[in-house]
């Protein structure tokens, strides 16, 4: 038996179900994830489209964090999952340096490494992984990739030439695959960034980068930068304090 993971992004509608309930499973501490869904929008207005991805764990059948990992932290359990062990882990963040997919954090409260492990105490219990069964148009499949008679095993056949997987190019042989979405939505360098803008808004540049003869006590200047020097707002201060004292203030 050997565990894998296809995402149908044909289906896959945004909603972050799939995030929430991974988090909820896993108590996955706040600023972290364990799985992300990534969006693209594609194109300039009015042609334009917006891209979702699931982002997880690939358990790699070859996989370089498990291989870093100097006391066995990371290890394969007989179906194929790269499980973590955090009583083992002494965070020294190799794994989280080798994964070239970005899927490792450190936990914040245990300071221990942390990913997706396909919610391995659910399959050990004979259930689905939770984001499997939050995802309400079934767009995350799970199972066998060795049974030919599974549901991912025959999408797979179903759909082949369509089948993609994450940066190919590593030979970490992931158990993660992908159906639809286009290059775009796999590969980061592929995705068109108009020249001049950003995410949100055009990029603009300072006219100059500040007068170097401007310091803090230029915020108190009432006279103007060219017309004060250190005796002149010396006896500005002191100005200052006599009006406040004619106030009655402290």
């Amino acid at each position: 038996m050997k565990l894998g993971f296809l995402v149908d992004l044909n289906l896959c509608m945004g909603c972050k179900g799939c995030e929430i309930a991974c988090k909820v499973e896993n108590e996955v501490p706040l600023s972290s994830w364990r799985l992300r869904v990534k969006y693209i929008d594609i194109g300039t207005f009015p042609d334009t489209s917006r891209s979702f991805t699931p982002l997880r764990c690939n358990h790699c059948e070859n996989a370089p964090c498990e291989r870093i990992c100097p006391v066995s932290a990371l290890h394969y359990l007989d179906n194929g999952i790269v499980n973590i062990d955090s009583d083992r882990c002494i965070a020294c963040a190799g794994c989280i340096m080798a994964c070239p997919y970005g899927a490792i954090y450190m936990d914040p409260e245990s300071n221990t490494a942390d990913k997706c492990t396909y919610c391995a105490h659910r399959i050990e219990g004979g259930m689905m992984p939770a984001c499997v069964v939050a995802c309400p148009v079934e767009a995350n499949i799970f199972g066998d990739v060795e049974d030919e008679t599974s549901h991912i095993s025959r999408y797979i056949m179903e759909h082949q030439g369509a089948v993609q997987v994450r940066k190919p190019e590593k030979f970490t042989d992931p158990k993660h695959y992908y159906v639809g979405g286009g290059n775009n939505t796999l590969n980061p360098l592929a995705h068109e960034r108009i020249e001049g803008y950003g995410l949100f808004t055009n990029i603009t540049t300072l006219k100059h980068v500040g007068d170097p003869n401007h310091s803090m006590l230029d915020r108190f200047n009432p006279f103007g930068h060219d017309e004060v020097d250190n005796d002149s707002f010396m006896d500005f201060e002191q100005q200052g304090q006599d009006s406040k004292n004619e106030k009655g203030g402290h």
